[in-house]
């Protein structure tokens, strides 16, 4: 047991410890997707082994923000595009924390995009669940990053003139080691992806279609949609990232041509992890920053007495 945490302690977990009771009943509108992410991670926890006390979910602005009022776990809901940061930090100073971070489409690849990047290029040990239902939602309506060429909204009243970003080939560009999509209408496939997601040693980027009924009534629900991994039709490497970037890119133009394609594309499991890299060249202390503040026996150091000593 850490002297910052009950971490490491046995215990046995449900999925109910993970329902709040200030918050239990989540007030998204009938038949939005977000629903099915919220049902996956808290399905996902126990086959992980973490309790909410060992878990930290950050969020961002948006309907999907309000994931941490209705998940039981140390929760922070930052502001637009600003969760990764949050969650980097976090994470680098009480490592033994299980971080997850997420946001939507227009506040993870829009607003928060450079930091979506950058998280990814570092490969830092987290999860990071992005809510793509291709709309602003929470700002009624507005046309998103993701929103496909064409559609239009309050912003893009004649239609939006840009093709849409292409988020899982992103995510394999900017460095991350594990890249999944999954949706709302496939439960299951979700929760094992989440599942793995979580497990993954380094930085997983969940790209979870979910629909938005209220704001976005001319795209699909995702229905039917094919497992890549159940397909006869597709086969390739996951750990091979030239065949993982031609699928992802088939994937991506396949969504909006009705066809939806779901599954793990993409996993570097020997790559090591921020922290990791950071220890080894001696960057990173032994003891977490966390656990420092309950060690009294420790010598503080302060950062800007150095700052000072080269001004002397």
């Amino acid at each position: 047991m850490s002297a910052f945490s009950a971490i490491g302690e046995e215990e046995e977990i449900e999925s109910e410890d993970f329902t709040p009771g200030t918050e239990p009943q989540p007030t998204w509108c009938p038949g939005c997707g977000d629903f099915g992410v919220l049902k996956a991670l808290k399905q996902a926890m126990p086959e992980v082994g973490r309790s909410p006390e060992e878990t930290l979910l950050v969020t961002g602005i948006g309907c999907s923000g309000k994931l941490s009022s209705y998940f039981e776990s140390y929760g922070y809901h930052s502001i637009h595009g600003r969760s990764l940061p949050v969650a980097r930090a976090a994470k680098l100073a009480n490592p033994e924390l299980e971080v997850i971070a997420a946001g939507g489409d227009g506040d993870g690849y829009g607003i928060g995009g450079n930091h979506f990047i950058h998280t990814a290029r570092e490969n830092h040990d987290m999860t990071y669940i992005v809510f793509n239902n291709e709309i602003f939602g929470l700002t009624k309506g507005q046309t998103s990053p993701t929103s496909p060429k064409g559609h239009k909204s309050k912003t893009q009243p004649h239609g939006s003139a840009k093709s849409p970003l292409r988020p899982l080939s992103l995510s394999l560009a900017a460095g991350s080691s594990y890249v999944a999509r999954t949706a709302a209408v496939n439960p299951n496939q979700a929760k094992e992806i989440i599942t793995e997601a979580i497990e993954h040693d380094g930085f997983a980027h969940v790209d979870f279609l979910t629909q938005c009924p209220t704001w976005n009534k001319d795209a699909k629900h995702y229905v039917p949609y094919t497992d890549v991994q159940d397909s006869d039709e597709y086969d390739f490497d996951v750990t091979d990232r030239r065949e993982a970037g031609q699928m992802m890119y088939e994937v991506e133009s396949k969504l909006y041509e009705g066809e939806v394609l779901t599954g793990r594309f993409y996993r570097d499991d020997p790559r090591p992890s921020y922290s990791e890299e950071k220890q080894a060249i001696g960057e990173m202390p032994d003891q977490p920053v966390a656990e420092q503040y309950f060690d009294e026996d420790h010598q503080w150091d302060r950062s800007y007495d150095e700052l000072l000593d080269l001004h002397k």
